[in-house]
């Protein structure tokens, strides 16, 4: 998928983990799990707005996108 989910990334520069992130956010750790691992296949807006202010970061800071020609 051309989709990168780097929401590991930004969990550990904001030294946060899953279960922090879960509480914060109110998902479950599962759910969280399939994001970070990118096997999600879509996102809520609320719930990628609840991600973001929990990190104090941008969408663009946990979404990329590969191009998968290149």
């Amino acid at each position: 998928m051309p989709i990168i989910v780097n929401l590991d990334v930004m969990m550990a520069k904001r030294k946060m983990s899953l279960n922090e992130l879960s509480e914060k956010v109110g998902l479950t750790l599962s759910n969280l799990s399939i994001l970070k691992t990118g096997k999600a296949k879509a996102i809520r807006f609320t719930t990628l707005e609840a991600i973001c202010k929990a990190l104090d970061c941008q969408p663009g800071d946990i979404l990329e996108y590969e191009d998968p020609g290149s």
